[in-house]
């Protein structure tokens, strides 16, 4: 292979991300088992410090049976407002230092080095990076290098906690082979047991299997499997933007100023992009609201917000919006809601605001939409706008695709 081929893809990972921007702000955590997310018995754990998870803690888990497993946890409500306002300072340093770079989290970043090494030396320019989060942020960061994303993935948690491992060209099957199969990314606790159910509990194992025996077993999984399995990764960094958005608008047959019907469908809209957010895995951090007057007069405001999915974040600020927006008294004529900044995430970001009872609530709405269709339930605050058709082509299509469509 020609060297001036070959690829250097970064993986940089905050470590236990929410514990460390307590840690931040209060040093007496530092050294503690500590445990962020809802202080009530009813309340989850959105993160634990590595020494909660010598006890058996995770994530997602219910903050009781946590308490339970360590007495002498501390327990930190956790401020996402904090999380996000740390995540974007970290990504503000990474895109001073680095041509291409792709953030996939709020503590998780990709970044293409290729090219870098006939200049600076990607490992000295990747471990000046991680110095210079540290330096300026305070926080642990830890990073994987390598030759593709799957490697330098692993790579970063076997350098955990704040560490950094590197994987020279050719090496990637001999350092992937003695992992458990766990280890690789798409490998969930399902698809695990099914390994597991056939003996493969290592990645050598694997390596050693025909492709075709996975694709019996997995269908077309079994061949992405064997890939990463054997270091096999083309998958580029893509390039990060704030650009990338999922939005709505309505525009009336007839110009209205009936307030609580804006009002209304604007909760609709709202509601709904919450779900596409959700469905498509994505957290929004901006939110916009637009109007349109009759004399085609258009005015936008939009707020930063602590990433999230959830409706209850997203409909206030919203509203916010609207009723900042909404002083002219004129015909309406279009309003809209957009949602942008989005990055890759789970429902886990409002842990530890909400009650497991809220998010178990939030996932049987979900369940009832992508059996049902997206609008077959809705608060009722929004039931006026249960008549808006899709005001365009890509409304209700899953975020990701319209962040790639919009760019």
């Amino acid at each position: 292979m020609n060297p001036n081929n070959l690829r250097h893809i970064l993986h940089m990972d905050l470590d236990t991300f929410f514990v460390s921007c307590e840690r931040l702000l209060d040093s007496r955590l530092v050294g503690r088992p500590v445990l962020v997310g809802g202080t009530s018995d009813r309340g989850v754990v959105a993160a634990c410090s590595y020494e909660a998870r010598q006890f058996g803690i995770h994530s997602a888990m219910p903050m009781r049976m946590a308490k339970q497993l360590c007495p002498e946890a501390i327990v930190v409500r956790g401020n996402s407002g904090t999380y996000s306002k740390l995540s974007r300072t970290v990504t503000e340093i990474i895109k001073e230092e680095v041509p291409v770079f792709e953030k996939t989290s709020i503590d998780e970043f990709y970044i293409d080095l290729t090219g870098m090494d006939r200049f600076f030396g990607c490992q000295k320019l990747a471990t000046e990076l991680r110095q210079k989060v540290i330096k300026e942020t305070g926080l642990p960061i830890s990073f994987g290098l390598s030759e593709n994303k799957t490697v330098s993935k692993i790579a970063t948690g076997q350098a955990k906690p704040n560490n950094q491992r590197y994987v020279d060209h050719g090496q990637e099957k001999p350092f992937l082979a003695p992992l458990s199969v766990a280890k690789i990314p798409m490998v969930g606790k399902v698809t695990y047991k099914q390994l597991c159910d056939l003996g493969i509990k290592r990645i050598a194992t694997l390596q050693e299997m025909p492709v075709e025996f996975l694709l019996n077993v997995f269908g077309k999984n079994g061949q992405q499997i064997w890939n990463k399995a054997n270091g096999i990764d083309k998958s580029p960094v893509v390039p990060y933007t704030e650009r990338q958005s999922i939005s709505t608008e309505r525009t009336f047959d007839r110009d209205t100023t009936d307030h609580q019907k804006l009002r209304s469908i604007l909760v609709a809209m709202a509601e709904n992009l919450a779900f596409q957010l959700r469905r498509g895995h994505k957290l929004t951090g901006c939110v916009a609201v637009k109007i349109r007057y009759s004399d085609f007069q258009t005015y936008t405001q939009q707020q930063k917000i602590a990433y999230s999915a959830a409706d209850h974040n997203i409909i206030p600020t919203v509203m916010a919006l609207y009723d900042k927006l909404y002083q002219r008294r004129m015909l309406v004529r279009l309003i809209g809601v957009r949602l942008s900044d989005l990055v890759s995430g789970g429902h886990q970001i409002d842990l530890f605001n909400d009650a497991e009872k809220t998010i178990k609530l939030y996932q049987a709405m979900d369940l009832m939409r992508e059996r049902y269709g997206d609008r077959s339930i809705m608060r009722a605050v929004g039931m006026e706008a249960r008549t808006i058709g899709r005001t365009n082509p890509f409304d209700g299509e899953p975020p990701s695709l319209l962040a790639n469509r919009r760019q």
